[in-house]
């Protein structure tokens, strides 16, 4: 399925689908639908019977085993902690599943991409995200975009693709697939039957598809926390506290937009992500200092290198609302430096 905003990009694709270059990179913001095209992509490119358009049938042996997941000519490359079957990973809670590739799954790759097509046709390797290589995987993949066989096809999704190596950009031909316009989002995300789709939209940025992710419980954890950072009594360890079991992902992505809106009401009396906030935005931006506001906003980017995965995660959020404290305090705030 590709979604309403890349079927341009997509028909432009099978267009010249039989001189496709060996390795796409399709990047672009989270959750607007790359992977999606990307699985799409390699329908077309694995389908026996392709429709006159270049797409996939949906019909044949090929599609009917790539849709069940057992297509003997595709492989996929994901982060443990995305796959459906984690294995011990799942079990009793024992062990966080890995957010990265291992090398060991870029390993298994030499194998499949040396042996003769199973189907006669072509073989592609689907990895998403891409920046989820570590740097062992990455070096590895690099030997197989280097020289693969003829009617071989990498098809790399990146959210964070200024993360990957040089070298795999600049073997890869980039697909920049956009955020779709912004009526177009908002219409589609109203065919979806989604509450408040003006809202949502602005709290993922633009991307329709993460718009639809946020649940009750997103919006009901959400108006808590930024009620309680935006109150007279703003205590930051209580907060910490009662935050202790929400991912620390979430409240750094929420005190990033709303700091970002601080910032963007500074600048141009606007707001981005938080439009049903602009009393206490307007109040807030009004008596902080402006360098301070943007010196913490550049902190709060950094830290998205390891909202995934703090060391200690009580630590991290009480460090990280003692900062905001301070800001609002309009003290310097004394930054730590992030690894």
């Amino acid at each position: 399925m590709v979604y309403p905003w890349h079927s341009g990009t997509f028909k432009a694709l099978l267009e010249r689908k039989g001189r496709l270059p060996h390795a796409l990179l399709l990047r672009g913001r989270d959750g607007i639908g790359k992977l999606a095209f990307a699985e799409a992509l390699a329908g077309a490119l694995l389908c026996e019977r392709p429709a006159a358009d270049g797409s996939a049938c949906g019909q044949c042996a090929a599609c009917a085993w790539l849709g069940q997941g057992g297509h003997p000519d595709f492989r996929r490359l994901e982060p443990e902690s995305l796959t459906a079957e984690q294995g011990e990973a799942g079990q009793g809670g024992e062990r966080k599943a890995s957010v990265q590739i291992p090398v060991e799954q870029v390993r298994e790759l030499a194998g499949f991409i040396n042996l003769s097509s199973h189907r006669g046709g072509a073989k592609v390797v689907l990895i998403h995200p891409a920046e989820a290589l570590n740097v062992n995987a990455a070096n590895a993949l690099l030997k197989n975009l280097e020289e693969p066989p003829p009617n071989s096809y990498f098809l790399l999704v990146a959210h964070r693709w200024h993360q990957l190596l040089p070298t795999i950009r600049s073997r890869c031909e980039q697909v920049v697939l956009p955020l779709p316009e912004r009526t177009a989002a908002r219409d589609w995300l109203g065919q979806e039957k989604l509450k408040n789709p003006d809202l949502a939209l602005a709290q993922a940025g633009g991307a329709p598809l993460l718009a639809l992710k946020f649940d009750e419980e997103y919006w009901g954890q959400r108006e808590a926390f930024l009620k309680l950072i935006t109150g007279s009594s703003f205590d930051a360890l209580r907060v910490a506290e009662q935050f202790r079991e929400c991912a620390p992902a979430l409240i750094v992505g929420w005190l990033q937009k709303f700091v970002f809106d601080l910032a963007c009401h500074q600048a141009t009396g606007d707001n981005r992500y938080n439009p049903d906030l602009p009393a206490p935005i307007a109040t807030f931006a009004a008596r902080l200092d402006r360098v301070e506001t943007l010196r913490f906003l550049r902190h709060l980017v950094r830290l998205q290198r390891i909202v995934t995965h703090p060391l200690n995660t009580r630590l991290f959020l009480e460090q990280l609302l003692l900062s905001y404290a301070a800001l609002l305090r309009r003290r310097p705030l004394g930054l730590a430096a992030c690894p």
